[in-house]
């Protein structure tokens, strides 16, 4: 069956710098199977499927696969996902306003300017990882325990949990143990210097998922900002970078509006046309 096909990059507005999505179209005839398939086929770190809703105030639903797996939220994802299906011809139901189904529910998506910023869902776990995860992250990232900074849950689906390094350039000179992590889903943050470009650099590691570092992740940073804005680690709006160590220049536009969080960045499309599935 042939379907329409998309394929952006994310949380850049310049091609081939942020992170890759690729989007298959009017996907509800495939079968769990070929999902996970083609998103082993693509190998980047997520592939979604954009179907019809199942609630009546979403404007579309979204399943979204890494080579290794489901996830019930991502951030680039669903940044990717919405552009697709705007550009595709959808009509939100609420002007100026995309509401996305997913594993997690009802996730809003927003036009900021000229990026889409979507709100952060809410956290699943939060406070301070034990004394055992904390041991385990430290193996992990190759580092002392008095190298962290602070090690939080931050989950708002996929399970992150994250470290705060003493800055930027700690973060970027990590060189982690992957099957030290045997699962974790590993979010490093480190801030830069005060009048830098961007307030912080943001590493992401995910190897159980066949993604062993993700080049931008928006879950991630969605999480990260609750964490660091609530604890008073970062103001109520900045810029993320992330992506440097693998060569890319990701931009992460992170914005609290009274009780929401909204995570926006820019996409560059890259490729369209049809898969046979």
């Amino acid at each position: 069956m042939i379907h329409r096909f998309t394929q952006l990059d994310v949380f850049t507005a310049v091609p081939l710098r942020g992170n890759p999505l690729a989007v298959v179209h009017d996907a509800d005839g495939l079968s769990d199977a070929q999902m996970a398939a083609f998103a082993r086929w693509t190998n980047l770190s997520e592939t979604t499927f954009l179907l019809t809703p199942t609630q009546a105030e979403a404007d579309y639903r979204v399943r979204i696969f890494t080579p290794g797996g489901e996830l019930p939220f991502a951030g680039h994802p669903t940044l990717g996902s919405a552009h697709a299906w705007l550009a595709a011809g959808g009509d939100a139901k609420r002007p100026g306003m995309v509401v996305q189904e997913c594993g997690v529910g009802l996730v809003r998506v927003k036009r900021d300017g000229a990026r889409l910023a979507f709100a952060a869902p809410p956290l699943r776990r939060t406070g301070a990882a034990d004394a055992m995860v904390r041991a385990q992250v430290a193996a992990a990232l190759r580092l002392s325990d008095a190298d962290l900074l602070a090690v939080e849950w931050v989950d708002n689906g996929p399970g992150w949990v994250a470290a705060q390094l003493a800055d930027a350039d700690a973060v970027l000179r990590l060189q982690p143990d992957f099957a030290a992590m045997r699962g974790l889903k590993l979010g490093v943050v480190g801030a830069y210097p005060a009048g830098a470009e961007c307030a912080f650099e943001v590493r992401a590691f995910v190897p159980g998922l066949g993604v062993p570092e993700d080049p931008v992740t928006g879950s991630l940073n969605a999480g990260l900002a609750q964490w660091l804005i609530g604890s008073g680690r970062a103001p109520a709006r900045y810029v993320a970078s992330q992506g440097l160590a693998l060569g890319r220049a990701g931009r992460v536009h992170v914005a609290q509006d009274g009780d929401t969080v909204w995570i926006g960045g820019d996409v560059a499309p890259c490729i369209s046309g049809t898969v046979s599935l």
